[in-house]
């Protein structure tokens, strides 16, 4: 079996260690595996770079003056439609198409045509609204009928000016909906769900989780991470992790809020990139950045539970992670979050309901974390392993090439 992903980048970031994974999986069974890319790509071999740098900036520009994501980059698309054919992939499986990088329409046009088994991973809520990857926060759901007017026109993707939230609705709706022979894969239940509303439920829809390799992400014995970043390793110690945290994000606001909460008894660690980290209270302990996956997972190891601020996750994988390491986890009851957790392995608090962390993180302290870490162990192993939602990825494969 010969696959061709697509994705904005490879072997970089959640999506494209998700890429990587399967890839590294198809080629440990004897199939073959290409992953064409826009953006970065790290560690895999076999890739096909979509568009060059200057084609991707120019993109980027487009979108921003002209409102549109997808519409730019034609030269790079060709190239990429051509690749296709030579390589003649049985499978084509795509993940996250926005990102600056290809041509909507030169691509479907060449998907329609072909009809080959398409397989799509939504990693968040993009391909089937007019603009937007998250939508609760707003609560908006014109995409359930016809978006336009959004509410969001300068947020991720940006438009500086102008709304055509509206065009891309009708021309996503029509591009999409034109293959044949196509399975859709949401990483959660709740996704699925949003799915099931929009006009990519005339699709088979079989969600699968995303995964996380817990021979990585284990529980560590203490280490030399308390002396390395400068953290008291007699202190109860609360946990949050983000790739960034901006500052008039809702997460940013809600950990400032949960620091001024905690007692000093309790440290509060911040693992991402801050705009500004000399702004932040001395009773947050900020560490800009974690090498590698080991590092993050001695992290994890090291908190008496991770707090997930987060409040628009299509499966929240730090979630997994941080259980996988034996340490109970706090969510908000948003989207997807409390699917990755269960009532043995931490807590469901209302949506930025910081009073209710906060109770939470006492309950746990009170039962000790050793209370809950073999059930957390336990919820990822028999949930997000590894090789087991890898290979119901690549069942889907095999289905869709009997059809």
């Amino acid at each position: 079996m010969k696959v061709l992903m697509i994705n904005s980048v490879s072997g970089y970031g959640s999506t494209g260690s998700i890429c990587v994974d399967i890839a590294t999986e198809l080629e440990s069974y004897g199939h073959e595996c290409f992953i064409a890319y826009g953006q970065v790509t790290k560690g895999y071999k076999n890739g096909f770079k979509i568009g060059t740098v200057a084609e991707n900036h120019l993109h980027n520009i487009g979108s921003r003056i002209f409102g549109t994501q997808g519409y730019f980059t034609h030269s790079g698309t060709k190239k990429l439609v051509s690749f296709i054919k030579e390589y003649n992939p049985d499978i084509i499986h795509l993940h996250n198409l926005h990102g600056n990088y290809l041509n909507l329409k030169i691509l479907f046009d060449y998907l329609t045509e072909v009809q080959k088994p398409i397989v799509w991973s939504l990693h968040d809520c993009w391909a089937f609204t007019g603009k937007c990857a998250h939508y609760t926060d707003v609560q908006c759901f014109k995409w359930q009928t016809h978006c336009n007017n959004c509410p969001q026109v300068q947020n991720y993707p940006p438009s500086l000016l102008l709304d055509r939230s509206s065009t891309m609705f009708d021309d996503k709706k029509e591009w999409f909906t034109s293959i044949k022979n196509m399975t859709i894969i949401p990483v959660s239940n709740w996704l699925a769900h949003e799915v099931s509303k929009s006009f990519l439920n005339k699709f088979p829809l079989i969600p699968i989780y995303n995964w996380v390799n817990h021979e990585v992400f284990k529980p560590m014995l203490p280490s030399d991470f308390h002396s390395k970043y400068q953290v008291s390793p007699e202190k109860f110690t609360v946990l949050v992790v983000s790739a960034s945290w901006g500052e008039t994000d809702v997460k940013y606001q809600d950990a400032l809020l949960l620091a001024s909460l905690l007692p000093t008894e309790i440290q509060l660690i911040m693992i991402g990139k801050v705009e500004e980290p000399q702004l932040l209270p001395h009773t947050i302990k900020h560490i800009d950045y974690l090498h590698g996956n080991s590092e993050l997972a001695k992290a994890y190891s090291f908190a008496d539970v991770y707090v997930h601020l987060s409040t628009e996750d299509t499966f929240g994988k730090v979630i997994a992670e941080a259980l996988s390491c034996g340490t109970p986890a706090i969510v908000y009851d948003a989207t997807a979050c409390p699917e990755i957790i269960d009532t043995n392995c931490g807590y469901v608090v209302e949506k930025r309901n910081v009073q209710q962390v906060v109770e939470s993180i006492y309950k746990i302290k009170e039962n000790t974390k050793a209370y809950y870490a073999t059930q957390c162990r336990q919820r990822v192993v028999e949930n997000f392993d590894y090789t087991t939602n890898i290979k119901q990825t690549i069942g889907v494969y095999n289905t869709l090439l009997q059809k």
